[in-house]
């Protein structure tokens, strides 16, 4: 990510308060240690419309990609844990709405890398499952909580 002004991230913490998503979801994948893969996300939306706008202010960021979906909206996807670290601690000063969401997956992918036994995994999955309280959600589901 460029260096950025404090109203630049005083602007892209109020874009992603209102338009924007953070969330972390487990992928059954038995490939991985304990049958799920961790993916952490930072998503912005806005009506293809304002695409020329929006690719601006996505390049601002730098890391991610731009995906335009068949209802009309498009997407900024940024899914790398270094990108959304440093995205979010620039952020985060400036975040009214989603402070909360914003600390928490902080917390997370700090504590994702400390991991060695199941018993901290299944910690990481409820750390992971608060997002259910904090972001609203038409698809979630109730999961049990063995890997």
């Amino acid at each position: 990510m460029q260096p950025l002004s404090s109203t630049t991230k005083a602007y892209l913490a109020g874009f992603l308060d209102g338009d924007g998503s953070i969330y972390v979801r487990l992928k059954p994948n038995s490939t991985y240690k304990y049958g799920f893969q961790v993916a952490p996300y930072v998503v912005f939306f806005q009506s293809q419309k304002a695409k020329k706008l929006f690719e601006k202010l996505c390049g601002l960021v730098g890391s991610g990609y731009i995906r335009e979906r068949s209802d009309g909206v498009i997407e900024y996807i940024i899914g790398k844990t270094d990108a959304i670290k440093e995205f979010l601690i620039a952020v985060e000063p400036h975040s009214v709405l989603k402070r909360e969401q914003i600390k928490l997956m902080l917390e997370i992918l700090e504590y994702r890398q400390t991991i060695k036994s199941e018993r901290e995994f299944k910690k990481l999955m409820k750390m992971i499952d608060r997002f259910g309280e904090l972001n609203y959600s038409k698809k979630r589901l109730k999961r049990v909580l063995t890997p």
